[in-house]
């Protein structure tokens, strides 16, 4: 099939510039490219498999859970709203090839199997992440979701509605970020939930010691955690639904399963194109977020990887605030501005009930990983002055170069008022400070909202005297 001369240029021979993938970063991307340049200048094309455009996907959770009541706040601009700003959104088409000498893009209507080729001057590649789904027995049987898009929240919903009257069991496969929101969900929507986690503790992008604070905070909220346990198989009713996970050491009933073991970058088209992907899989770009070696097409979101400011290499980290940044990036390029993006440090938050959990930069295997000799220290604080009340206590570890030292990583669990205090971290990180420069951070004080020496900069003084010991 070849691509026709209309579909080639624009009617008036404008540039065109197509963008696979309708969420965070392609319709950022998209909207940033039409604000600097206006349908008399440049065509926008975007195709999109699913239903929705520019949502939250880190608010599904709170979707499933009840916290949020309406699907609809997850959303941030509609279909409707893009295409009002001369965008040609294509809703519920796939891309099933990128034609690179063509300078093209293959597509098919999901629903009605209609195929088409559009070409491009300029390409966005945003094809986000999956879901990690197990080959084993079971894996595709009714009731087993990932929760990746809003059509995958909207279907796990459904099964909560089918199975409301069938049982209460739910189990959660992995203990990450989605594994505890999601098991934090469905306790909220009144199911007994069992987290099977392959891993020492819960969230693995916590050391063990930190994870473990996680692990009774869960277990105190009636989660039953089942560590170091691989699932081999899930067991199904004669009529196809789920109803057990299986490992090594039992059987643990499920009405339904989620799955929350990880995603990996969707790059199957990137591939499949020849275009560089890393080691994690991931799309390589440079610091304007174009595809190596391709100066006509860029790359974001959950589908590439980035640069690790801390240890120099180059990772794989699915998340909406670095998804809206790429965008901008992308869009003020694609649109004819100039725009970097220069790296991260690794910083997220997340909770379940009312435990935060943060973490910023490296984890000991990390460090160990880039080569890096470091001291680490584990300080107990309070979130406010200790006699003001509300005061609730704070674990903070951080990581400290020898010699230098350099601020690594820091990890934090506590109850309110802890998780966004590892922006001071973040900050701190991103500057290259040491543990030392920290001490003299000249943060806000009073006790309703900290003790005189906040417990990040408790722990930086710690970290400081160990490495001057060293």
């Amino acid at each position: 099939m070849s691509i026709s001369e209309s579909a080639r240029h624009g009617a008036s021979g404008r540039e065109r510039l197509v963008v696979i993938g309708a969420d965070a970063a392609g319709m950022s991307a998209a909207s940033q490219a039409r604000r600097l340049k206006g349908p008399e200048e440049l065509d926008i094309v975007a195709f999109e498999r699913g239903h929705f455009t520019s949502y939250s996907a880190c608010g599904i959770p709170y979707w499933v859970g009840g916290d949020v009541t309406e699907r609809d706040e997850l959303i941030a601009r509609t279909p409707e709203e893009h295409r009002a700003r001369g965008i040609d959104l294509r809703l519920r088409t796939e891309v099933t090839a990128i034609d690179l000498g063509r300078q093209g893009v293959h597509a098919r209507d999901v629903d009605s199997g209609a195929e088409s080729w559009t070409s491009y001057d300029k390409l966005v590649i945003a094809t986000g992440a999956r879901p990690i789904r197990p080959e084993m027995p079971g894996a595709d049987a009714e009731g087993v979701h990932g929760v990746q898009t809003l059509d995958d929240g909207q279907e796990l919903l459904d099964t909560l509605t089918r199975t409301r009257a069938r049982g209460r069991h739910a189990v959660v496969v992995g203990a990450g970020y989605i594994g505890v929101e999601m098991a934090e969900a469905l306790i909220n929507r009144g199911y007994l939930v069992t987290v099977v986690n392959r891993g020492s503790e819960p969230m693995s992008t916590l050391d063990p010691d930190m994870g473990r604070l996680v692990h009774r905070a869960m277990e105190g909220l009636g989660i039953t955690m089942v560590n170091d346990a691989e699932v081999t198989e899930l067991l199904t009713h004669e009529d196809g639904r789920v109803r057990a996970v299986v490992t090594p050491d039992g059987e643990y009933p499920a009405d339904v399963v989620v799955l929350g073991i990880g995603v990996r970058p969707e790059t199957g088209l990137a591939k499949a194109a020849g275009l560089p992907l890393g080691a994690h899989g991931g799309l390589l770009t440079d610091l304007a977020m174009r595809v190596r070696g391709h100066e006509n097409i860029w790359a974001g979101g959950d589908c590439v990887e980035v640069l690790d400011l801390v240890s120099g290499q180059e990772r794989h980290i699915p998340l909406g605030t670095h998804a809206n940044k790429h965008g901008q990036i992308i869009g003020t390029n694609a649109g004819g501005g100039y725009a970097t993006f220069p790296g991260v440090v690794g910083t997220a938050v997340s909770k379940v009930c009312d435990l935060e959990i943060a973490r910023t930069g490296l984890r000991e295997k990390d460090a160990r990983r880039a080569g890096l000799k470091f001291e680490t220290v584990t300080i107990e604080s309070t979130s406010r002055a200790g006699y003001y009340p509300g005061a609730s206590p704070m674990t903070v570890k951080m990581l400290a170069e020898r010699r230098t030292g350099r601020l690594l990583g820091v990890q934090i669990v506590g109850r309110e008022g802890a998780g966004k205090r590892v922006d001071i971290a973040a900050v701190a990180l991103t500057a290259g400070m040491t543990a030392e420069q920290m001490t003299t951070l000249d943060l806000g004080y009073a006790p309703p909202f900290s003790p005189v020496w906040d417990p990040v900069l408790v722990a930086a003084r710690k970290a400081a005297a160990k490495v001057r010991n060293t």
